[in-house]
């Protein structure tokens, strides 16, 4: 692949990883702050195994297309990440496909380890000291600047972040919602 085109991919994930930043935070404020109905909470609330099915698909993806379309082999921090990422498009989807809502209590583990795993490795990637990366012995190290864009800001462990934090945010979303709006 060409660097045009990677560097364009980068700032396409790129953006739509700060979109979805801001929409995350802009449900979470909505669902402690706002009123108890609410248009753009309702629109999740009816459609979050359609929207967790496509947003897990789209991050698994592109997971893949990083490795092995791009060629940017993941450290091990980003392998563990995966295992708790890869199976979610197959929940998801057969949530989906049974219109099972319950699919919370089987994505939220799941997603919740993962997080944990990308908050260390974001704070180990931006704040941490090369020498110390838990991620050196493999040969792949998690210092590695892979992606930087938009001054250094979106890389992959932060689209990562992304990606598990506004799952989260879904399904915390639903899961308060449904409850407050049953009140």
């Amino acid at each position: 692949m060409s660097y045009s085109v990677i560097h364009n991919l980068n700032i396409t994930l790129g953006t739509g990883a700060i979109f979805l930043q801001a929409i995350s935070a802009l449900a979470l404020l909505l669902l402690f702050f706002g009123p108890p109905q609410n248009r753009f909470l309702d629109f999740i609330d009816r459609r979050f195994l359609l929207i967790g099915f496509l947003f897990s698909l789209f991050t698994a993806v592109f997971s893949l297309v990083y490795s092995e379309v791009v060629g940017f082999l993941p450290c091990a921090l980003c392998w563990y990440q995966r295992v708790f990422l890869f199976p979610l498009p197959f929940l998801f989807g057969v949530a989906l496909w049974r219109k099972d809502r319950k699919v919370i209590n089987y994505a939220l583990p799941l997603l919740l380890v993962g997080f944990v795993i990308s908050v260390y490795q974001n704070f180990v990637y931006y704040f941490g000291n090369p020498g110390n990366a838990p991620c050196d012995a493999s040969g792949i190290s998690c210092y590695q600047r892979l992606v930087s864009e938009f001054g250094g800001y979106i890389s992959i462990p932060m689209l990562s972040l992304t990606a598990f934090f506004s799952l989260i945010v879904l399904l915390l979303t639903v899961h308060f919602y449904s409850k407050r709006a049953r009140v």
